[in-house]
């Protein structure tokens, strides 16, 4: 048997009231002399959608515009895990996902394929001229623009609808390309990813489900906030390594400053614990135990997460940490002289003052320690 010209890949979880209908739809939509195939992949719905996919296949002998295959995940292990498992299965050049709620109507499935003649990836979009949204409550439209925007201005994407889960594509374009199938947005990684291919975009209206409940939830959104910054950290190449310059110091930076949050609560419970708690101390003398506990806490943080140095060597550790115990101490000497001045001479309350000393010293004490003691390119 030759293979279908379009794979049309249906991920469901708990969609037995609208798997029936939407095969039939799909079929219903399919242009005359267009060879296909439907790939449900079903992960392990409850309300048994895949034994229904399974009792109907058995009921169709033959159809001369398509066939109809389902994929049993044992698991729910995500949508984009699932349509990449339909692609893997897939026999045809043109891909098409969608939905099998009804959220995305099949009837725009000619036009995506259609429209792959000029470009290789089509994208049924909402957000252009003649597409829109129905019946969606005020905070789901705010949550999809805000979703929206994340991807646009955080990964550079120009697609007016990067977040749509309504595309076609040819399967060429995804050729050597590894996926993280993280969340639920396989057309954002496509997007990042891939490289000068023509995109074109369709309009079309977004309807609520007709039956069921939406799968969205707080589970579903922390994913995608994770998969952007994964995409981000990518840099739109193809390997981790050839991340953009930016991208690697602004990473680092962000490292380094958690690494010095961690500090900045260490350096406070003991400054406070040698004023008000163990002894009664001069806050001067306090903070000094307290720069040296988040001196020593953050050298060990930053060597392994940071700047990724696991050589434990004696020798170099001592050497690393003699530099960076260096560098922050001129930090150190910014936040005595800076919490002196600030209490002393201006009033300022010691926990006031201990804040904004500490956040004076960050930024200089990053710079020093990653191009001196853990010799990196400042921008790397």
């Amino acid at each position: 048997m030759s293979n279908p010209q379009v794979s049309i890949i249906v991920p469901t979880y708990n969609e037995s009231q609208n798997i029936l209908g939407m095969l039939r739809s799909i079929r219903e939509s399919i242009p005359s002399g267009v060879s296909t195939e439907t790939i449900v992949v079903d992960d392990n719905s409850p309300d048994g959608t895949g034994r229904i996919v399974d009792d109907y296949i058995s009921s169709l002998k033959k159809m001369a515009e398509g066939t109809i295959d389902v994929i049993h995940r044992t698991a729910k292990n995500g949508l984009s895990s699932a349509i990449l498992n339909g692609i893997q299965r897939a026999r045809g050049e043109t891909i098409v996902v969608m939905d099998s709620d009804f959220s995305h109507p099949p009837q725009i499935i000619p036009k995506l394929i259609e429209a792959l003649r000029q470009c290789e990836l089509a994208v049924a979009s909402r957000y252009i001229a003649g597409g829109g949204i129905r019946d969606w409550p005020t905070k789901r439209r705010l949550m999809s623009k805000f979703a929206t925007m994340v991807a646009k201005r955080g990964l550079g994407i120009k697609t007016r609808d990067p977040m749509s889960g309504f595309f076609a594509f040819k399967r060429s374009i995804i050729n050597g390309l590894s996926f993280d199938a993280l969340g639920y947005k396989l057309l954002l990684e496509i997007l990042v990813k891939t490289k000068d291919i023509r995109i074109k975009e369709i309009p079309y209206t977004f309807e609520e489900r007709r039956s069921g409940s939406s799968k969205l939830d707080r589970g579903i959104m922390i994913d995608y906030f994770r998969s952007v910054w994964r995409l981000y950290r990518h840099g739109r190449t193809n390997t981790a390594d050839e991340r953009r310059t930016s991208v690697r110091f602004f990473s680092k930076a962000a490292r380094f400053f958690t690494v010095g949050a961690s500090g900045f609560v260490v350096n406070y419970a003991v400054s406070l614990l040698f004023t008000a708690g163990l002894a009664d101390f001069w806050y001067v003398h306090a903070s000094v135990f307290g720069i040296i506990a988040s001196i020593s806490s953050n050298f060990v943080l930053n060597k392994i997460w940071t700047f990724e140095d696991r050589d434990f060597g004696r020798r170099r550790t001592l050497s690393q940490y003699g530099k960076f115990a260096m560098f922050s101490s001129l930090g150190a000497l910014v936040q005595l002289g800076m919490v002196f001045w600030l209490v002393d001479s201006h009033g300022v309350t010691y926990p006031l003052a201990l804040i904004l000393a500490i956040a004076t010293a960050a930024f200089s004490n990053f710079v020093l320690n990653k191009k001196l003691t853990f010799k990196e390119n400042l921008w790397d």
